[in-house]
C-alpha cells in the first residue's frame, strides 16, 4: 500500500512541484480478498470517464462504480479527485507523445511541426480534457518525458539550449492555448462561421472596409488549417534566430 502524504494545511497542491516531489513510488498493493487493482488500470478508467462526463461532472463513486470497486479502495491511491485528475493528465500527455514518430532526415521545422501537430491532435480529440491540460504545467513523469524530447530534438538541430527551451514554450503555449480556445463554449461551429461570416460582409465599408474585405479568411480557414498556418508563422518567426544549424539533427 502507498505511502499516505500528511493531510494538513501544508499538504502540497496537487499536479505542483512539491506535490510531484512527494508522490510515492507505486507499488501493487498485497491484502487479503479481490486482486489488487493496479493503479494505471484505475488513472485509464478515470480517463475514459473523464472523456465521457468531463472533469467537472466526475466523481470517485462513478469511478468505483465502473470499476466495480469502492471509493474506500480508490482513496487507497490517491487522497482526492484532483490527484487522480493530475494523473490522468499525465496519462494523455503518455499517450500523445507515443504517437510521435521520430525521423532523422527531417529540417527542423518539419519535426517540431508534425511533434505539435500530434499534440494538437491528441487535445482536439479530447475536448473535456483541456480545462485540466491548461490548468498546470505538465511536470509529471509522462511531462516531463516529452518536455525533455521536445528540448533536446531542438538542440540536436543546433539551437542553443535557452533558445531550445524559449521555443519550446511558446509553441506548447500556442498549441494548448488554441485547443482551448477552439473548443470553447462560444467557438463557432461551421453553420455559426457562415453567419459570421455575412455579418462581416454587411457592417459599414467606412469604418471596418478591411474586416468586411476579410471576411473570408477571418471565417473560412478550418480549424486545423488555421492552427498550422499559425504555427508556420511562429517556426519562421524563430528561423533567423537559429545559427549554425542544419537540415537534419546532429
Amino acid at each position: 500500500m502507498p505511502a499516505q502524504r500528511d493531510k494538513t494545511s501544508s499538504t502540497p497542491r496537487p499536479g505542483s512541484p512539491a506535490w510531484w516531489a512527494a508522490e510515492p513510488v507505486r507499488a501493487p498493493e498485497k491484502r487479503r480478498g479481490r486482486p489488487a487493482r493496479p493503479f494505471d488500470e484505475i488513472v485509464t478508467a478515470a480517463l475514459e470517464l473523464v472523456e465521457r462526463v468531463g472533469a467537472d461532472a466526475f466523481t470517485m463513486r462513478a469511478l468505483a462504480e465502473q470499476l466495480d470497486t469502492s471509493t474506500a479502495t480508490l482513496y487507497r491511491h490517491v487522497d482526492s479527485k484532483d490527484d487522480l485528475m493530475v494523473h490522468v493528465v499525465d496519462k494523455v500527455l503518455g499517450v500523445i507523445a507515443s504517437t510521435v514518430e521520430k525521423d532523422d532526415s527531417a529540417s527542423w521545422q518539419e519535426s517540431t511541426r508534425a511533434r505539435l501537430l500530434r499534440l494538437h491532435e491528441g487535445l482536439s480529440s479530447r475536448p473535456k480534457l483541456l480545462t485540466l491540460l491548461a490548468a498546470e504545467v505538465p511536470i509529471g513523469p509522462n511531462g516531463l518525458a516529452a518536455r525533455e524530447a521536445a528540448i533536446t530534438d531542438l538542440v540536436a538541430y543546433g539551437f542553443e539550449i535557452d533558445l531550445a527551451a524559449r521555443v519550446y514554450t511558446t509553441l506548447a503555449h500556442y498549441t494548448v492555448g488554441f485547443a482551448v480556445q477552439q473548443h470553447a463554449p462560444g467557438a463557432p461551429s461551421p453553420a455559426e462561421a457562415s453567419e459570421l461570416r455575412s455579418y462581416y460582409r454587411k457592417l459599414d465599408s467606412d469604418r471596418f472596409p478591411s474586416t468586411r474585405a476579410a471576411a473570408q479568411a477571418l471565417t473560412g480557414v478550418s480549424a486545423r488549417d488555421e492552427f498550422l498556418e499559425g504555427l508556420q508563422f511562429i517556426l519562421d518567426g524563430v528561423e533567423p534566430r537559429l545559427t549554425g544549424a542544419g537540415t537534419t539533427p546532429a
